[in-house]
């Protein structure tokens, strides 16, 4: 099984999003990461889907999915051909004796420290899923009090935009 990445332009409509949701779960897929938000047009959204499964089932999907009322284009994003990120908020138990080190984490990861108390520190992270895996498997051992994730997003290399690839239809 191999990890996938798709993205999907749609129209900035109710309930697409549950469409396109919903083909993925008929199928028995669970969807690894979900991200979606306005494009740099108000009237389109992008969905970035990140799952896990066999690729002769992922490439049905992506096929009906992109028959879906309202959906304009679908792309396989791959780890060479596109730049892929996500943000976390990582909550951090600390005393006097470990705040040096989880500063020091926060440091070499290129983490932002949001918040500070006396016995936490709440630090944002960017990067790709290896980065972001790496800065908490570092973590853990300090204890974790919460974490949040937005879910892969992702965006096509070069000077290609996938707003493009359904001008090819046209």
């Amino acid at each position: 099984m191999e990890r996938y990445t798709l993205g999907i332009l749609v129209n900035n409509h109710p309930g697409v999003l549950s469409r396109v949701v919903g083909l993925f779960s008929r199928r028995g897929y669970n969807i690894d990461s979900l991200s979606v938000g306005e494009t740099e047009n108000p009237e389109i959204s992008r969905i970035t889907i990140v799952v896990t499964g066999d690729r002769s089932i992922v490439e049905q999907i992506e096929k009906q999915v992109a028959k879906l009322i309202d959906v304009i284009t679908v792309v396989e994003l791959t780890l060479q051909g596109s730049i892929q990120c996500e943000l976390l908020l990582v909550k951090v138990t600390t005393t006097e004796k470990t705040r040096a080190a989880v500063v020091e984490l926060s440091e070499i990861f290129k983490a932002k420290i949001m918040d500070v108390t006396e016995t936490t520190i709440t630090m944002q992270i960017t990067g790709n899923i290896d980065k972001v895996a790496s800065f908490l498997h570092l973590l853990r051992p300090y204890g974790i009090t919460e974490l949040v994730r937005t879910g892969t997003t992702a965006m096509e290399r070069g000077s290609q935009a996938m707003v493009n690839h359904g001008d090819d239809d046209e």
